[in-house]
């Protein structure tokens, strides 16, 4: 048991048919520090969908204050996930699709890798891109301002013309950084995220002033208040969901680690300082505009499209597009490229598997998921409802069942052998995900069963919790 990443041999897994995208890295490979994780999300916190989800918290009548915990509770659970799932690919350079074999059994770590890398990252890349390209159209609207009129009367499943072009100009530049390679999105991370902080915290600071300081804002009141405090549990659920793929994945950034404790220090000190500035930034934005303005503002880009200055609005929503492309890219392009890989690696390589992923999340009309904060919080639930028991599993089979250790003879097979379970599928871990993962979503769709509900409006956590007691007690029937 917990046999060391570099004595299997990397020629001998080649020869099964593994890519050199999924094979265990080396310690010449293992070259991310402290300063690596603190920075890999510190960007990408600052994205139009988290904007768009806490500007959701104020419409369901959570006061500044109350948002603000809400913001800081997301960031340290996220934090825990993410230095408790990433453990294992520290410690043994194996990325996410092949830890799932552990889980699931070499067969069953089909399901949850279709999940993750398939469907969630077709629908989010889908979902941030179209927020991100109605964020351009702000753009070019200053630059050509008879932009919103280009092709009058075209209507693309109720996509209209000067969307579809910036969803376009997006769409590429998304694709073209992620075939950049690792390399590439290393340094755009590191030194993208300052940019983006300069600018954000600016928005905010003009925000802040021309609500008529901090007072003001400190003292804003929803129109109806929270009643119930079973929202707020909710509404961090829904933020958190908005991380749930990558504390699913976050193997795949971990193994590159150059110690197991690069991450565990590195991860909590960049999402929890992030989460800080991010707090402050979208309160003083999204509670600025709204005390300046008159109105209730659910997307981000809107209050930024109130600025005088084309400069600043530009520049503005530029950075906001960075952390939004950040995040498509690790937490949606690659995961999705690892996975496909490892399940078909006949078919893709990570970078096909990355684009068809693009081209798919564009086919299912994702203009359709972000309309409103209901059908925002409907794809959370969805979202939640699929990771949570993928990460219960994966936290119970790591830490209960294989006690930190994992035998890589058993993940790395020969074509034809199983592995572990002899027919190729750990029965309990998939058993125990679709309970897991039905119960919770079904609350979507019967709002009259009070737990089902209930279940529902906190599905991320209801799935996480589910499934790791359900396969603790019963791991051994398998």
């Amino acid at each position: 048991m917990g046999q060391p990443a570099e004595q299997i041999s990397p020629e001998q897994l080649k020869s099964y048919g593994y890519s050199d995208d999924i094979l265990p890295k080396t310690s010449e490979q293992r070259d991310w520090g402290v300063f690596h994780y603190i920075t890999v999300w510190m960007g990408a916190v600052h994205n139009i969908m988290s904007y768009m989800t806490v500007a959701g918290f104020f419409a369901l009548g959570l006061s500044v204050p109350q948002v603000f915990w809400a913001v800081m509770l997301s960031a340290v659970i996220v934090s825990a996930g993410y230095v408790l799932n990433g453990h294992s690919a520290a410690k043994y350079g194996v990325p996410f699709a092949m830890l799932l074999r552990d889980s699931f059994g070499v067969k069953g770590s089909i399901i949850p890798a279709l999940c993750r890398g398939l469907i969630a990252g077709v629908v989010f890349f889908g979902a941030t891109t179209v927020v991100g390209a109605q964020s351009l159209n702000v753009i070019f609207a200053r630059i050509f301002p008879d932009y919103m009129t280009w092709g009058a009367g075209f209507d693309l499943f109720g996509l209209n013309f000067p969307t579809m072009l910036s969803y376009l100009f997006l769409w590429i530049i998304t694709v073209a950084l992620f075939l950049g390679g690792m390399n590439i999105l290393s340094v755009f991370s590191k030194y993208s995220s300052p940019v983006v902080y300069i600018f954000i915290i600016g928005a905010a600071i003009w925000a802040i002033t021309i609500a008529g300081g901090i007072g003001p804002i400190m003292e804003y009141v929803p129109a109806q208040p929270m009643e119930n405090g079973l929202v707020f549990i909710a509404c961090v659920s829904a933020l958190v969901s908005n991380w749930a793929g990558p504390i699913v994945n976050i193997s795949d950034l971990t193994q590159r680690a150059k110690s197991p404790k690069a991450p565990i220090y590195g991860l909590p000190i960049g999402m929890i300082v992030s989460y800080l500035l991010f707090a402050v930034t979208c309160i003083g934005l999204i509670v600025g505009t709204q005390i300046a303005f008159g109105e209730p503002i659910f997307n981000i880009v809107d209050a930024i499209g109130k600025i005088d200055n084309p400069f600043a609005v530009i520049v503005l929503i530029l950075a906001l597009n960075v952390g939004a492309t950040g995040f498509v890219v690790f937490g949606n392009l690659l995961p999705a490229g690892l996975q496909m890989t490892a399940l078909l690696p006949k078919w893709f390589t990570v970078k096909s598997a990355g684009i068809w992923t693009a081209v798919i999340g564009t086919l299912i009309l994702p203009w359709k998921l972000v309309e409103s904060t209901a059908t925002l919080y409907l794809f959370y639930s969805f979202i939640g409802s699929m990771y949570g028991p993928i990460a219960g599993i994966m936290l119970s089979s790591f830490y209960i069942e294989r006690r930190r250790k994992l035998n890589l003879d058993t993940i790395y097979v020969k074509p034809g052998d199983n592995g572990e379970h002899a027919s190729g599928y750990n029965k309990v871990a998939c058993l125990v995900m679709a309970i897991s993962f039905l119960l919770p979503m079904s609350g979507a769709f019967l709002p009259q069963v009070a737990i089902l509900s209930m279940l529902n409006q906190f599905a991320f956590f209801s799935g996480l919790i589910l499934s790791f007691v359900l396969y603790t007690l019963f791991y051994k029937k398998q």
